[in-house]
């Protein structure tokens, strides 16, 4: 149930800037985010995807 809800919320952080990924991104990105989600706790889930984001469409 959670990779499914982080996978929508991915997708609408996508949809927010405009962009496309593929399912290889997604997965990668998914793993990015589980390990800040161990890291740091006390950030928001919703935080963390917006930050993995932008950092990767930054890059």
């Amino acid at each position: 149930m959670e990779k499914k809800l982080i996978y929508k919320m991915i997708r609408q952080c996508f949809q927010q800037y405009e962009h496309e990924a593929s399912a290889e991104d997604y997965e990668k990105l998914y793993e990015r985010i589980i390990e800040e989600q161990i890291k740091e706790e006390h950030i928001p889930l919703y935080e963390l995807i917006n930050d993995v984001i932008y950092e990767y469409l930054t890059n």
